[in-house]
């Protein structure tokens, strides 16, 4: 059963809007009750109006909230009394039943009510729920489903047939409950489970209890023959990068692997190739998973050649299925959305979501997780039946639905792209980490300091949001940690797509005073880290097949002497001549490499923090806090360069904007006459 989660001492001691929060945030909190961003709640009160008359007021989730995290802002407000006359009409098209609940409104300010408003208005009880319980709708998309339906609950639930949600369906379950009292609950064909109570503590209550008769069935007609879940390897990284890369053409996209025992069970069984493509178990898990997963065909023994080549192969084939699907059942004016597939399944391997960002991909893995419960729960009932493709068609495309999606901003110049900032933990390498993630980057931080990197990525996150961030301790020197950095990003977000390779260090000595230690210190980190750094994305952006953007930071020492900076100014001069050979070399396969070259960023860097600041200051024969003045004087434009400047300049190198530039050089020094490009 369902744990019961009402505490007494927590819930809101009236009924009305803050009970009504409390509830849904219970039911919301357990996933097998009500899927993410579905289900809806409401509760009829009586409120004051902006004249202090007594109004009955239908409060009904927001639409495209998610009921696990919604506050009292997120509920919607009709005066019932206007909105009950509409048991009377025949018929009501969608676009008329939004505008007429629109001037229904309460109070201004409100989000729009949900898709299944009239359901709630429909049927007379306080409080109403209506969920999505994995349970239920195993009965909902069996064939049998009405008959189980009446031998578990026999007159206390009421059936009713599959239709879209709206002003018909409403009716239908108003009818269904409207005079007889014996009703206790509504099973919605292909959806879910409708109910309701006198308290919103009832209402819970009565929820679960139906949910847990529907969970003791299934507990009594277990599947036969069921294979007990197995670890099976670890999805190769390279299929991520297959997987993404193909997607890449169609939609940028983020990605996510689930290997869990119940993933690895599922594609365990014998009909699950089947089964996988007998559609989507309801309309809530359609939204996020389209109709049907891409089953990859392909067998462990195959080998990962052959993954590879099906992978790539599968993306293909989903994206020409989906346009016939679309092509079939497209009206006027319907626009195509990305062909990409949501769901990959590999036998023997797991389970790939992905998604326009890691959001995304996470809501897609856990739909179909709860898809699998479904369509698991159905078997046992007899098999499992879905949506036509006309039926989902009409949901995916439905006009109320994509109005949910026109209240998202639109996309970011970088949304759904992956970057990897090396020496991310401070200066230059932290503002850019933060520029990339502003501007709808998913971004690691790598760094030889993992603290500072972890504090940047947690920075991130509390800007962009879900897994916007993550932080790697790696040292650019060491060959193996840089191979292994990159693949930890890869096996986070599915690929990368802009590498900024800016870990540094600084020493000032002159010649006689340059240590051999010192001298191949600096070319180790400066230029043979900055080869490092360049190969392991040249090898991973090989592998995605979807070109590539190399941005290295250098120095004004690149192109200009720098005196007593030997080491430092030999290996930058290196990385620059690296960054104008690797231009060449990845042009054929569209992979872009620029530089940057910044002067004097004292601002908040870790080189400058160190003995560096005062080795310069010695070598012009000036004092620490002079230092500043000093740089500024030196240049044309009599300004000082902060790291934020410099990634404003990595940015646009990132960007679309500069798509037809590589092997390009951008000073960002202020002026520095002997530092001009020629």
């Amino acid at each position: 059963m369902p744990e019961n989660r009402w505490n007494d001492l927590e819930a809101p001691a009236q009924e009305g809007l803050g009970a009504l929060t409390y509830r849904s945030r219970l039911l919301g909190s357990d996933r097998s009750v009500v899927n993410i961003y579905g289900g809806n709640t409401s509760v009829k009160s009586l409120e004051r109006d902006h004249l202090g008359r007594e109004v009955s007021v239908l409060w009904v989730k927001g639409s495209g909230s998610d009921i696990a995290s919604i506050d009292e802002r997120g509920f919607a407000g009709l005066k019932l009394e206007e909105v009950l006359p509409l048991r009377e009409r025949g018929a009501m098209s969608d676009e008329e039943m939004v505008a007429y609940l629109e001037r229904c409104a309460f109070e201004p300010g409100r989000p729009r009510q949900s898709i299944e408003t009239l359901l709630h208005a429909f049927v007379p009880a306080p409080h109403v729920d209506h969920t999505h319980p994995d349970a239920i709708i195993s009965l909902a998309c069996s064939p049998k489903g009405r008959q189980i339906v009446r031998e578990i609950y026999g007159d206390r639930a009421a059936w009713v047939d599959y239709i879209r949600p709206g002003f018909t369906l409403s009716k239908q379950i108003g009818a269904a409950v409207l005079g007889h009292p014996e009703v206790e609950c509504v099973v919605m064909a292909k959806h879910g489970l409708v109910t309701w109570g006198a308290t919103s503590k009832e209402c819970y209550a009565n929820t679960l209890r139906i949910i847990a008769e529907a969970e003791d069935y299934l507990a009594r007609h277990p599947l036969p023959a069921a294979i007990p879940s197995r670890e099976g390897p670890e999805l190769p990284a390279e299929l991520l990068l297959a997987l993404r890369g193909a997607m890449a053409a169609l939609q940028p996209t983020v990605l996510c692997a689930d290997q869990s025992p119940e993933v690895l069970r599922f594609l365990a069984r014998p009909e699950v190739r089947e089964l996988s493509q007998v559609g989507a178990a309801c309309p809530d898990h359609l939204v996020h998973t389209k109709r049907v997963p891409l089953f990859l065909d392909w067998e462990p023994g195959q080998g990962q050649a052959a993954l590879l080549a099906e992978a790539r192969k599968g993306v293909q084939r989903f994206a020409e299925q989906y346009r016939a699907y679309f092509a079939a059942h497209a009206g006027p004016g319907d626009q195509i959305f990305p062909p990409t597939p949501r769901i990959v399944l590999i036998p023997g391997l797991g389970m790939v979501a992905s998604g326009p960002d890691a959001w995304g991909a996470e809501v897609s893995r856990q739909l179909y997780r709860r898809a699998i419960s479904v369509m698991s729960g159905a078997l046992s009932c007899g098999g499992f039946s879905s949506l036509s493709p006309a039926e989902s068609f009409a949901v995916e495309y439905w006009p109320l639905e994509l109005y949910k999606l026109s209240l998202r901003p639109r996309p970011r110049p970088l949304a759904g792209k992956v970057a990897v900032v090396t020496g991310g933990a401070s200066g230059i390498g932290r503002a850019t980490a933060l520029r990339l993630a502003e501007e709808g980057a998913h971004v690691a931080v790598l760094d030889l300091n993992g603290e500072g990197a972890a504090e940047v990525a947690a920075a991130i996150e509390r800007r962009s949001g879900y897994q916007r961030a993550m932080a790697v301790q790696m040292d650019v020197t060491d060959e193996a940690a840089v191979q292994s950095g990159f693949e930890r990003v890869v096996r986070r977000y599915g690929g990368v797509d802009l590498v900024v390779s800016n870990a540094g260090i600084s020493s000032s000595a002159p010649i006689e005073d340059t240590s051999l230690e010192l001298w191949n210190r600096n070319l180790s980190v400066l230029a043979t880290g900055y080869f490092l750094v360049a190969r392991a994305a040249f090898r991973t952006w090989k592998a995605q097949g979807c070109g590539g953007n190399l941005v290295f930071v250098g120095s004004k020492n690149s192109v200009a002497a720098g005196r007593n900076a030997g080491a430092y100014s030999a290996a930058k001069a290196a990385e620059l001549h690296l960054a104008r050979c690797l231009a060449e070399e990845g042009g054929p396969l569209g992979i872009r490499v620029n530089s940057v070259l910044p002067d004097a960023v004292l601002s908040g860097s870790s080189i400058w923090s160190s003995s560096w600041r005062q080795e310069r200051a010695a070598t012009y024969g000036i004092e620490e806090g002079q230092l500043e003045e000093f740089y500024r004087a030196r240049t044309t434009l009599k300004v000082s360069v902060f790291p934020e400047d410099v990634a404003e300049a990595i940015y646009f190198l990132a960007s679309p904007a500069s798509a037809k530039t590589t092997g390009g050089v951008i000073t960002v020094d202020g002026g520095v006459p002997a530092a001009y490009v020629r």
